[in-house]
């Protein structure tokens, strides 16, 4: 199997991440693919009509994405239920959980691109606002009422660990771990696991 996408992207770690901790780590090749919002990738195109990254290529040449499809296949393929449990109350709750570590990194990637990639003078200034108040009531409500949640590996404890380290990355100015001591003490020990340690960012 291979994982097409830059690591950079939360999206593609939290497959890489998940792809270490069921036990899928040296069957995945990770092929670094750049990907440009205004051109098309010819490779990720043939895989996904979306042309986005991430994208598995299965062992048969099929293409799966998005991250949140590749997840759940990971860890069907490993017979892994700890990953996106069976169990119904369980499941969706690890299920929204990994909604909102998606959600947050959705807005994270969007500010970045808005203030980093979009030509000067041409940044929304009142869309920059809400989507620093989007990034804000993510990190409020995953500090106060997830911990239980966030206290196992799950597919929610991954989005969520990618996201905040995506947040050191790219936008460390915004300070998420200011008065959230909860979220900042899951994410120092999720940041320990070897899962974390073999795709940590790396400055380019």
């Amino acid at each position: 199997m291979k994982i097409y996408g830059d690591l950079i992207s939360p999206f593609v770690r939290m497959t890489v991440v998940t792809a270490h901790e069921v036990g899928l780590g040296s069957k995945i090749e990770h092929i670094v693919e750049p990907v440009k919002p205004t051109e098309v990738n010819a490779r990720l195109s043939a895989l996904s009509p979306i042309g986005k990254i991430p994208v598995l290529e299965t062992d048969h040449g099929h293409g799966i994405f998005d991250s949140r499809v590749i997840i759940e296949y990971l860890a069907h393929v490993a017979g892994n239920a700890e990953v996106i449990p069976d169990e119904p109350v369980r499941r969706f709750k690890v299920l929204t959980l990994q909604a909102l570590g998606q959600g947050l990194s959705d807005s994270a990637v969007a500010y970045r691109y808005e203030t980093g990639v979009r030509p000067k003078g041409l940044q929304w200034q009142d869309w920059m606002t809400r989507t620093v108040a989007r990034i804000n009531a993510a990190l409020d409500d995953l500090d106060r009422n997830w911990g239980d949640t966030l206290g196992s590996l799950n597919a929610g404890s991954i989005a969520a660990a990618v996201s905040l380290s995506y947040l050191d990355f790219r936008l460390g100015d915004l300070g998420w771990r200011n008065g959230r001591p909860a979220l900042q003490a899951f994410h120092d020990a999720f940041s320990k696991r070897d899962s974390m340690v073999k795709t940590a960012l790396q400055a380019k």
